[in-house]
């Protein structure tokens, strides 16, 4: 099954990172998050990737098409050009790599990949979260519901202390407590083919008429997930998953 990854975005938020390089391949413990992102696909057995490019493309395409020489060990000979490999650290990865176009809203990045991705179930997710949601479980609960999009909900952490008042009085304070209500998209969603068909031939973000269209129809169904989810939107996050992944326990990758 294919793995649809949205990988286009400018990563404004981000911008004193992403000058130079697209969001998806900011760094976290020395790998881009996209990295992260696959690596957590393919430990449920999902190798094969499509990724739907935009700002700055080109250095995630010099990326997967250098990595085996900047991953592994290898001996060259400058003259023949020939390169033997001593020791080669690349996952078995199926990738394919499309320009979807600079100034494209996710919704039509998804549409310009309609032939590639054929007509069979597929996998779809943002480029910038990660989360240590079972997929194997997410695709089960897909297959049962019926729906023609399953979409992941996840409750974040709250960005601030949490205060419970009553009375001018503080009854608990919780310090960046998981929010207890109002689940929110968490990506990480199971489309069915036809789910393409509902996404205009405008310029158009996924999360508006697509996925509002299919909510119509009562097609939208969710998999809530209780667990570790995290997306990277500021330096901040990117500093939070830095120190997740220096604690040597990475919750995305166990």
């Amino acid at each position: 099954m294919k793995v649809v990854i949205l990988a286009g975005g400018f990563g404004t938020r981000l911008a004193e990172l992403t000058e130079t390089i697209p969001k998806p391949m900011v760094p976290v413990g020395g790998r881009p998050v996209l990295w992260h992102i696959m690596q957590h696909y393919a430990k449920f057995g999902h190798t094969e990737f499509v990724l739907a490019l935009g700002y700055k493309a080109e250095v995630v395409k010099d990326y997967f098409l250098k990595f085996n020489s900047l991953n592994s060990d290898f001996k060259v000979n400058l003259a023949s050009g020939k390169v033997e490999w001593l020791s080669v650290q690349a996952p078995n990865w199926d990738i394919s790599l499309v320009d979807t176009g600079l100034d494209s809203l996710t919704g039509t990045r998804l549409r310009l990949l309609k032939d590639l991705i054929g007509n069979e179930r597929f996998m779809l997710t943002y480029g910038d979260g990660v989360s240590n949601v079972p997929i194997d479980k997410l695709l089960d609960h897909h297959a049962s519901s019926g729906k023609m999009v399953t979409m992941t909900a996840v409750r974040p952490t709250a960005r601030f202390g949490e205060l419970d008042i009553e009375s001018g009085d503080v009854k608990s304070f919780k310090e960046k407590p998981q929010l207890h209500s109002g689940w929110i998209n968490g990506g990480f969603f199971v489309c069915e083919p036809e789910f393409i068909n509902h996404i205009p031939s405008s310029n158009v973000m996924l999360e508006r008429e697509p996925l509002e269209s299919v909510t119509q129809l009562g097609q939208l169904g969710a998999f809530q997930h209780h667990d570790f989810w995290q997306c990277m939107d500021t330096k901040r996050d990117q500093e939070v998953l830095e120190a997740l992944w220096s604690s040597g326990n990475p919750p995305w990758l166990v």
